[in-house]
């Protein structure tokens, strides 16, 4: 079954073990199911977002649980839990864009088909978490579809489609391909009755800048360059050559570089 990385969970997780830690070092964190009542999420999915944030190091914990215990009142217990650096930059930008009450940006979880290609974005442009690289990704498509007619969107977007594992839940069964779809509704069907834009390359890198919220430590540039030559992966020659074709000068450098 596919499962999904979800940063609504990641925050609760990261929040609850500095919550803890403030008051012992090595602290030990008890997670029920009730903690995460809005998100919706089954003790398999959770133990496995726990997997991940522990084994890229956003945590250090020892944890018990086990996913055959269904949905089971039992919580897991996180042994000797504390944030690393790259787990307390995570919260605070995380909580930086959330409300007073807690956080509550809503994104699709990232399904495990898109965890490769997001931490090859991730590594390549100097991106903290890979949910940075999910909501950089999605911008950087968006602009460059802006640059090309519906048909050649379309034409990429069946390229990066791949037969994802099955599951009941369709906001868990993510791929390359639903990056490539715009997020908000409105702004995708605008897209597909607009004429191609006419963006340069000053443009084209600053939209990438504004509408990405760009971490200070990396640059639009260099985010760019990462989609680009994860994209490109997954395309064919013809693809990668229809591309080079709608983007402006610079930006058709790095997309030949990448």
């Amino acid at each position: 079954m596919t499962i999904g990385l979800r940063d609504d969970v990641a925050y609760i997780v990261l929040k609850k073990i500095k919550e803890s830690s403030q008051n012992q070092a090595d602290a030990q964190v008890n997670l029920n199911l009730r903690d995460f009542s809005e998100q919706e999420i089954t003790k398999k999915e959770l133990l496995d977002n726990l997997d991940y944030l522990n084994e890229k190091a956003y945590i250090k914990a020892q944890f018990s649980g086990n996913s055959e215990e269904g949905n089971s009142p039992a919580p897991i217990i996180l042994e000797q839990a504390t944030l690393t650096d790259k787990g307390r930059q995570t919260l605070q930008k995380m909580e930086s864009h959330s409300p007073a009450d807690g956080f509550s940006r809503p994104r699709a979880p990232i399904a495990t088909e898109n965890v490769g290609f997001l931490e090859k974005v991730m590594l390549e442009a100097n991106l903290n978490d890979i949910f940075d690289a999910r909501d950089l990704t999605v911008v950087v498509y968006r602009v460059m579809r802006d640059v090309m007619t519906t048909e050649a969107a379309d034409r990429i977007g069946a390229e990066l489609h791949t037969e994802a594992q099955p599951t009941a839940d369709k906001t868990l069964n993510m791929e390359v391909a639903d990056l490539w779809k715009d997020t908000n509704p409105f702004v995708g069907f605008i897209s597909r009755i607009r004429q191609p834009l006419i963006i340069k390359d000053d443009r084209f890198l600053f939209r990438i800048a504004q509408e990405g919220s760009m971490p200070e430590f990396t640059d639009a540039e260099r985010v760019v360059k990462a989609v680009f030559a994860a994209t490109k992966e997954q395309l064919s020659s013809e693809r990668i050559a229809e591309i080079a074709q709608w983007l402006p000068g610079k930006v058709k450098q790095l997309w030949n570089q990448a």
